[in-house]
């Protein structure tokens, strides 16, 4: 390599833990922002999509943000109410389970194995399995509580967009070749949010509709937790089952606990393996590596809710490098390429 390039990554290498410095400083900040230009690209999609319907756009403005803040507020309001009543009814489900341990250890003792019960049921806490559901939770509380100031950031986006499209012609008049990378690298996260967002929708969805089935309790809680936790990578959809297989546990037989689990597993390998991969494309996927770390480095620079942002910010990432020539191959090796093939055809 000359000595030139190896300056240039190393001034790069340096410019990059400045900014994650400052990114992780500014993280209350940060999330708000992220969040408005992801939900702005969604929204924008969606009215793009009306407007070739041959709809007005202002019409379809106001119908696609109107039902953006209606949903969101009405999930709030049912997911408050759910969870409030769920705490408040925790130490009983505490006490149900570990009737259910108990009778359990006794079916082992009677095999003639000795089992500790005092320790079991020492460390059987429902407050520990349930304890990184509410921290999450309370974390979109917290962001729910500057839900107004994500509208309006949101609101500021999609007003500004049109224009913003015009400046890039002004500034790339020259150079059309820069322009189309910009619009590639706008499509293919317009695409992903899209295909992302509708499919951690319908694992809520189905996820809600089989514990209404099986007549679990708080369904529609436990729905939007699997909604949510579908952006969180590798941990999000075993985290998301905990608290609904728990409560299956306590108030039904141990065969529809086992059902559950089985059809938890069918939905979040159907929806994330089978139909997410079919919409985005292979160029879309990123390496399982790079999910797992991006998942530590997120998390640890925007806290919780960096967790459920480390795929969209690192997809992002992997588009932008991709959008362009000179840093095509950091996109390749971020890349889940499973043949030779696809290298070659993605250079």
């Amino acid at each position: 390599m000359e000595s030139s390039s190896i300056k240039s990554y190393f001034f790069y290498f340096a410019t990059s833990i400045i900014i994650i410095a400052g990114i992780k400083i500014a993280s209350e900040i940060v999330i708000i922002l992220f969040l408005a230009i992801f939900i702005a690209s969604i929204i924008s999609t969606l009215i793009n999509f009306l407007e070739r319907k041959h709809i007005p756009k202002f019409i379809s403005y106001l119908f696609v943000s109107g039902g953006f803040i209606l949903i969101s507020l009405l999930l709030s309001y049912i997911v408050n109410i759910s969870l409030k009543d769920f705490l408040s009814n925790l130490p009983t489900y505490q006490d149900q389970l570990q009737s259910v341990v108990v009778k359990g250890v006794g079916f082992i003792e009677s095999y003639g194995y000795e089992v500790d019960r005092g320790t079991i049921l020492e460390a059987l806490n429902l407050n520990s399995f349930f304890g990184i559901t509410t921290n999450l939770l309370g974390s979109i509380g917290t962001f729910l509580s500057k839900f107004l100031l994500l509208i309006i950031g949101i609101a500021f986006i999609l007003a500004e967009s049109k224009s913003f499209e015009r400046k890039l012609h002004i500034i790339f008049e020259k150079n059309h070749k820069k322009l189309e990378h910009f619009h590639l690298f706008s499509s293919n996260i317009q695409k992903y949010f899209s295909v992302k967002t509708a499919t951690s929708f319908f694992t809520g969805f189905f996820v809600a509709v089989m514990l209404i089935f099986f007549d679990v309790d708080y369904p529609i809680l436990w729905g939007v937790i699997a909604m949510l936790f579908n952006f969180v990578p590798v941990v999000g959809s075993i985290i998301a089952a905990i608290p609904a297989v728990l409560l299956s546990l306590v108030s039904a037989d141990l065969n529809t606990t086992i059902s559950l689990i089985v059809l938890y597993v069918i939905i979040n390998i159907s929806i994330s393996n089978i139909i997410e991969p079919k919409f985005m494309g292979k160029e879309l996927g990123l390496s399982p590596l790079v999910i797992f770390f991006s998942l530590i480095f997120w998390g640890w620079v925007l806290g919780l809710v960096g967790m459920f942002l480390a795929v969209p910010i690192t997809m992002t990432l992997k588009i932008a490098f991709n959008s362009n020539k000179e840093t095509r191959w950091l996109a390749i090796l971020m890349s889940n390429i499973s043949s030779k093939k696809t290298i070659t055809k993605n250079n």
